[in-house]
């Protein structure tokens, strides 16, 4: 898996590249060595600094003899791509991470010296305890994953897509020696909004973004040769388009899509109607619970932090089938984002209520209500020492930047804004991300494109969504190119049968992670938390689909932390004799329905 790792500050050389080997040799992958700062001296003492850079993968970039350290990573393989910069120099040490957040970015600072990762797994040996951090938690609890700049533990930071964090060299005569991060805060170098006039002319805006997709999925096949590239077809849309794109550019495709079997209502036939139209081999990928049990612990490795959708173990096996195949794929993640999707609905409706009643909801409540969550749920969720940390704790703020209209957005591109920022670079963009590169794996995501994305914040919000028809204009301009039915079809989203699973085969897989004396010995939950939620006795609202994504937020959660972190693992080891997960579900069924 393609990695960076390295320090910057005062110190003892010797023992920081000590430290440094440690943390490698945790991964059993070898690594290499960048130039190192020649503004160094034995113990690194106040006015000097020393630095280093170690890496798996190809495209890092050393400095030569310049003074200034300097090495990227790439999701796409492309060495024109930087989707996460790292610069470390006697005077200072710049993090920057991509708008889309394609690669992930953390930085941990001990004493006098900043270590920094593009995995956070790299750096748990310089912890000397890794303790969970409780907003990190409490954000996963209500997004499904960790916002940035928190993360699931105490004193490691995750730079936000977007945005450089900045280390400088304390001044001349000040009384501290101590490393400053430059003016206490993250700096924002890139932000999406209207800086031209807007498109409303249908026609001219079909013409302009069908030569912004074409130079889109141009500048991605530039280093391609005859060799064979994977799609993860969904049978969506937005895959369904990048297939099309990459099959009229001449480029050998293979397509893989999920097969689900008995479970869930299948996308496969869409998929095979896609590949049969392009006239592309369609690879079906085993998603089997057999198959989803078998790697829960390897997909919570690879994707280095917790993520809580239902999607990503299914998605580490479409990646570990591709890369028996191809070293590089292609998906169609970020069109919803761009394109007023399907998800976007229930805000929108949200919206017009609001201004139809101004004493109804804010926008910013009835966002955060579409990540179908546990906000709200705290009291019935966390133990009583959990819920008074939790107390001052406000999921509002954390979504307060992506929400920021002071730019005077319209509300399709406020929405359009936040679901890029937040649903997009901290969930969708990074997970994809690392379960690619844990297989080896280039990802390229043509929607991720810098032209097209400004474009689309010009385009006026008639021609996103027309009536009841989502990502309307997309359809106009990609109408010639695949089935109508594809094209025109109402779109539901990738359908994991999570409720099914959870109720049926996963039953006793549930009793591994979530029984209650697991739950009661990470000392955060409410002991029968899952069992209540798996009998639907949470909430009135969390019923049906919803009680398999609660179940599986909690399960991969508990995985996670168990796969990762040695505390996790000693929990996980005790025995009870209490598993009521042993009973199958009609008699919990029978009994609280007993007791009402």
């Amino acid at each position: 898996m393609s990695a960076i790792i390295g320090y910057w500050g005062s110190g003892v050389r010797d023992e920081l590249d000590a430290v440094l080997a440690q943390c490698f040799n945790t991964t059993h992958t070898s690594f290499q060595n960048l130039p190192t700062s020649p503004h160094q001296n034995g113990d690194g003492g106040s006015g000097a600094r020393i630095a280093a850079l170690r890496y798996f993968g190809q495209h890092v970039r050393g400095a030569g003899n310049d003074e200034v350290l300097t090495a990227s990573l790439s999701a796409s393989g492309l060495a024109t791509d930087a989707h996460a910069l790292i610069e470390a120099g006697a005077h200072g040490l710049r993090l920057r991470r991509d708008p889309f957040g394609r690669v992930p970015l953390y930085w941990m600072q001990c004493d006098d010296v900043v270590w920094f990762s593009s995995q956070l797994q790299l750096l748990l040996p310089i912890l000397k305890n890794a303790e969970m951090a409780t907003a990190g938690l409490y954000g996963y609890a209500c997004f499904s994953w960790v916002p940035p700049p928190l993360t699931p533990l105490e004193n490691i930071f995750a730079v936000p897509a977007g945005s450089e964090v900045e280390f400088v060299v304390p001044p001349s005569g000040s009384d501290s020696t101590r490393i400053r991060q430059h003016h206490g805060t993250t700096n924002k170098w890139h932000d999406w909004r209207v800086t031209d006039a807007e498109v409303n002319d249908a026609a001219a805006a079909v013409r302009q973004l069908r030569a912004l997709l074409t130079q889109a999925i141009e500048e991605q096949i530039s280093d391609l040769s005859a060799e064979p590239v994977g799609v993860f077809l969904s049978g969506g849309l937005d895959s369904s388009i990048v297939a099309a794109m990459l099959v009229r550019a001449g480029v050998q495709v293979k397509a893989y899509a999920l097969d689900f079997g008995e479970y869930g209502l299948s996308e496969l036939p869409f998929a095979e109607s896609v590949a049969q139209h392009l006239k592309i081999p369609l690879i079906k990928v085993d998603a089997s619970p057999r198959c989803i049990r078998k790697a829960l612990m390897a997909t919570a490795r690879a994707l280095d932090l917790p993520f809580g959708d239902g999607v990503t173990v299914p998605l580490f096996l479409l990646n570990e089938a591709a890369s028996r195949d191809v070293r590089i794929v292609f998906n169609g993640e970020g069109g919803d984002q761009l394109f007023a999707g399907w998800a976007n609905k229930p805000i929108i409706a949200s919206g017009v209520y609001e201004q139809l009643n101004p004493a109804g909801d804010d926008f910013e409540q009835a966002y955060l209500r579409t990540f179908h969550r546990l906000h709200g749920y705290e009291a019935n969720i966390f133990n009583e020492q959990m819920l008074s940390e939790t107390a001052t704790l406000n999921p509002r703020a954390w979504l307060a930047e992506a929400l920021d209209n002071s730019q005077g957005l319209s509300f399709l591109n406020r929405l359009r804004r936040a679901n890029l920022m937040l649903k997009g670079a901290q969930n969708i963009q990074p997970r994809a991300t690392n379960l690619a590169l844990a297989h080896g794996l280039a990802v390229r995501t043509p929607f991720c494109s810098l032209p097209l994305t400004d474009w689309t914040f010009r385009v006026s919000g008639e021609l996103s969504l027309r009536g009841s028809c989502e990502k309307y204009l997309l359809k106009c301009a990609v109408a010639e190119w695949l089935p109508a039915d594809i094209v025109w079809r109402e779109k539901r989203g990738m359908g994991v049968p999570l409720t099914q699973w959870c109720l049926g085969p996963f039953w006793r897989e549930l009793g591994r992670w979530l029984r209650p004396d697991v739950l009661r010995a990470e000392g955060c939950w409410q002991s029968d938390l899952a069992l209540r939620v798996a009998m639907g006795r949470l909430s009135g609202q969390v019923q049906g689909r919803r009680i398999g994504e609660i179940l599986w937020l909690l399960l991969m959660w508990q995985v996670w932390r168990q796969t990762m972190l040695p505390c996790g693992q000693e929990s996980e080891s005790r025995q009870t004799l209490y598993n009521p997960f042993w009973l199958p579900p009609r008699v919990w069924q029978w009994k609280y329905q007993a007791m009402m």
